[in-house]
Order: C-alpha cells, then sequence, then structure tokens
C-alpha cells in the first residue's frame, strides 16, 4: 500500500497530462482533491501563488510537498513503489 495519503492537482479542461496524473493517483489508490482553473472556484492567480511562474497544468503536490508535473509524479511512484 501507498505511503503516500493525499495529493492536490492543478488542471484545466482538456488537458491530458492532467487526465494522466489523475488516473494514475487513481490506480494507486491515492486520494487527491482537484483544482481545476477552468471552473471558477480556484484561479490562474492561486496556482501562481502555490507554485510561482509556473504557465502549465498539471501541477501536482502530494502530502502538502510540491512534486511538479505529471512525469515527476510518475517518476516519484514508480521510485516508491520499488522501495
Amino acid at each position: 500500500m501507498s505511503k503516500i495519503t493525499k495529493a492536490v492537482v492543478w488542471s484545466n479542461v482538456g488537458c491530458s497530462y492532467c487526465e494522466q496524473a489523475k488516473n494514475l493517483l487513481k490506480s494507486k489508490n491515492i486520494e487527491y482533491e482537484e483544482r481545476n482553473i477552468a471552473h471558477g472556484t480556484w484561479t490562474v492567480q492561486q496556482l501562481q501563488e502555490a507554485v510561482p511562474g509556473v504557465r502549465t497544468v498539471p501541477q501536482i503536490f502530494v502530502d502538502d510537498a510540491y512534486v511538479g508535473g505529471y512525469q515527476e509524479l510518475k517518476t516519484l511512484l514508480e521510485k516508491e513503489s520499488n522501495e
């Protein structure tokens, strides 16, 4: 079972990497909160406050620590599963 307890995925509509990140988290049974910047609840400004200078999504936090994008999440989960 994963040591990761929760994740936050900043996303946008039509983002294939966002979908891949969410599917990867689901496949590992990791709960996540999606913060979609297209639906009005969350804004680009809030995303940039969380990750200064960011210009792309997804941006992912795992257990309150910034991970990066989909590729970084994938690498982290692969590393964790090998431990």
